[in-house]
């Protein structure tokens, strides 16, 4: 089974649930942050965004390193 990387640099020992779509790092539920993606559809002029987005799975360090904003 793939462990955690963060969890294993702090010394503890847990299995990853996901990989961060960024760098890949294996990471278990207390070590990720989700970032959603807007999505849209259409073509211009007539482009609607539709209610849900997509989920993405960052590591805390990607998170921090992506501009949220840039996405909107």
């Amino acid at each position: 089974m793939m462990k955690c990387y963060d969890c294993m640099e702090e010394g503890k020992d847990a299995e990853a649930t996901c990989v961060c779509i960024a760098c890949g790092k294996g990471l278990c539920t207390d070590h990720t942050k989700e970032l959603e993606l807007p999505v849209s559809v259409g073509q211009p002029p007539h482009v609607e965004r539709l209610p849900n987005g997509l989920p993405r799975i960052l590591c805390h360090y990607c998170f921090g390193q992506t501009i949220e904003d840039g996405f909107d």
